[in-house]
């Protein structure tokens, strides 16, 4: 939910933070004390997280925001587990860097694990290799054996909601009521492991392919949870159509299966996630995101 790589970094739309001292400190130090000393410190992502490339291949992720909704390193753990497994069956993933354990490691405070770096370039995803990738990670991890929380992201975007007060309170209620009915509905839904937050925002075109990122909201819950994260804004910002069924097209003839309800619940329960996390993404949020949001909510009060 946190952070990108590489070029998709560099998103004027992202609340910065100033660069602070310590959790650079954290990361260095922390590399060091694994044999690898680094030779520079490139800003890749000043936000909630910060990113920062170490050497030629070594980048360094490290929350800054420790007093957020996520606590502890549960979530980190569940994240690594996962990409290691991703990369050793030779998913289309960023894996971890091989020459650090993969933690997750905490140091000064900060929690953080370690990424090869990849070079992204200017080509756009194909919408049929989205569809492949994205269902070759699914066959991928249905053999993932590490329990997985049951929809963690509807459960805990339901928790923020309740106890945060982060919207008027006929605001608060219509997120919950979706988020309520969307965990009660895909319960009912085969259950496997997810990539959680599966947006074009965290897959990445490189120049070793299309590779899929950012896997800390890994949670177990119907595969169309991931298809509605891919094709929300194609099929209800842009009206794109034919881009989404490229996509969904292509999931299915690589031998993936979708229900068009389940999907439906999910594209609004994708809604409210993303309303939900917004005031804590974007504390200071500039025009186009506050239009973004009122087109979630929009969407969400169309289909209450």
């Amino acid at each position: 939910m946190q952070f990108q790589f590489a070029n998709h970094l560099h998103s004027p739309n992202r609340t910065l933070m100033p660069p602070t001292g310590l959790p650079i400190r954290a990361a260095t130090e922390t590399a060091i004390a694994h044999g690898i000393p680094p030779d520079r410190c490139d800003i890749l992502q000043n936000g909630n997280t910060l990113v920062l490339r170490l050497t030629e291949t070594l980048v360094a992720r490290v929350v800054q925001d420790v007093d957020g909704p996520r606590q502890g390193t549960e979530w980190f753990a569940r994240e690594n587990a996962l990409a290691l497994h991703l990369t050793r069956h030779g998913a289309p993933v960023i894996p971890l860097h091989p020459d650090l354990p993969p933690g997750p490691h905490v140091h000064l405070g900060y929690p953080m694990n370690f990424w090869e770096f990849v070079t992204a370039t200017e080509a756009e995803p194909d919408p049929v290799e989205i569809g492949t990738s994205l269902q070759e990670c699914h066959e991928i991890m249905k053999s993932f054996a590490e329990p997985l929380p049951h929809l963690a992201i509807l459960t805990e975007s339901l928790q923020i909601v309740r106890e945060r007060g982060l919207f008027p309170e006929a605001t608060s209620s219509l997120l919950a009521d979706h988020l309520t009915r969307s965990i009660r509905v895909l319960g009912d839904f085969p259950q496997q492991p997810l990539h959680g937050d599966a947006h074009l925002g965290n897959l990445m075109t490189t120049t070793k392919g299309l590779l899929w990122t950012d896997w800390e909201d890994t949670f177990s819950g119907p595969v169309e949870w991931d298809l509605a994260s891919v094709v929300w804004n194609a099929q209800i910002l842009d009206q794109d159509h034919a881009t989404v069924d490229q996509i969904l097209n292509a999931y299915r003839s690589r031998g993936g299966h979708i229900d068009p309800a389940a999907l439906h619940q999910c594209l609004m329960a994708r809604a409210a996630v993303m309303s939900v996390w917004y005031p804590i993404l974007y504390p200071n949020p500039n025009p186009e995101r506050q239009m973004k949001l009122k087109q979630r909510l929009d969407y969400l009060v169309s289909t209450h």
